[in-house]
């Protein structure tokens, strides 16, 4: 059942207003620092003078007025800002107040209004086992706000996730260098290879979003647990501590395996979690990537 239009702009309006004040009181000034401009563009030509540059002389210029010019550079601060988003039913899971949807667009929303203050383009696509929807990237606040009620609005696809392709068609639709936000429970396979590819030509980071009950399992008794993706039912005895440690231990070990993928591939890993203080999470991840940009 699609959802109510008013309650739908209610949560952006929410999103908005706390979004805004995140980025103001947090988010001051290091969204600059962490991701850098394409390079350096041309910016003019003067005359040269006695300790410039030789190598920087524009001989064609200097060729028509019959002295010597340089070429002067400006570093090209714009920036494209690109969200792959994961729609399919798995996060629609959450055992706190959101869910893991709930959850991606309240990041999202804090990373693209950091992207908004600084003039940047902003680009959305959401996927699941296919690509779903693709919002070319632009500036402006009307194109960030569209995207946000896009997150707000997305429905769980009960699909299986299928991160590569959506890395290949995010490689393919990008002509130009941009920073790659994906975001996802990472529940997918096989996409190893193309999120490395990816990451050569763009910069891709990586935002895992799970929920504490994903790793711990709680004494409630026995239940039975449906895969909302692949619809696989298992029953499971929760009373035990064998199994609730076989639990945990299986979580543990796919966070450690994920993290060992994403290193291997050359990209950065932010992790949160549904009831966790999202900001403060993009905050220390800012710092980490400021500090190692030095």
């Amino acid at each position: 059942m699609a959802r109510d239009v008013a309650d739908i702009l209610r949560k952006v309006q929410r999103i908005q207003i706390v979004a805004s004040r995140q980025v103001n009181d947090l988010m001051a000034g290091e969204y600059a620092s962490v991701f850098k401009g394409r390079g350096m563009e041309f910016d003019e030509v003067r005359e040269y003078t006695p300790g410039d540059e030789v190598r920087d002389i524009d001989w064609n210029v200097t060729a028509r007025a019959g002295r010597p010019y340089i070429k002067r550079y400006a570093e090209e601060r714009e920036l494209t800002i690109f969200f792959l988003v994961d729609v399919s039913a798995s996060g629609g899971f959450g055992t706190r107040e959101s869910s893991k949807l709930e959850t991606i667009a309240e990041i999202a929303a804090v990373l693209m209004f950091s992207a908004l203050k600084n003039n940047d383009k902003v680009g959305l696509c959401l996927f699941a086992d296919r690509i779903l929807q693709f919002l070319p990237p632009r500036k402006g606040k009307a194109n960030v706000l569209r995207f946000i009620r896009e997150l707000v609005a997305a429905e769980p696809v009960a699909a299986e996730t299928d991160i590569g392709a959506a890395l290949e068609y995010a490689t393919r639709v990008l002509k130009r260098r941009a920073v790659v936000f994906v975001i996802s429970d990472f529940q997918g396979e096989g996409w190893e290879h193309a999120i490395r590819l990816a990451n050569r030509r763009h910069d891709v980071i990586s935002i895992q979003v799970g929920d504490r009950r994903e790793v711990a399992m709680p004494d409630v008794g026995f239940v039975r647990l449906r895969d909302p993706e692949t619809g696989e039912v298992v029953e499971v005895d929760t009373r035990q501590p064998r199994v609730r440690a076989l639990f945990e231990r299986h979580a543990a070990e796919s966070g450690e395996a994920l993290a060992e993928q994403l290193r291997r591939a050359g990209v950065d890993q932010l992790a949160v979690e549904t009831d966790g203080d999202h900001a403060k999470s993009i905050h220390r991840f800012f710092r980490m990537r400021e500090r190692r940009n030095r």
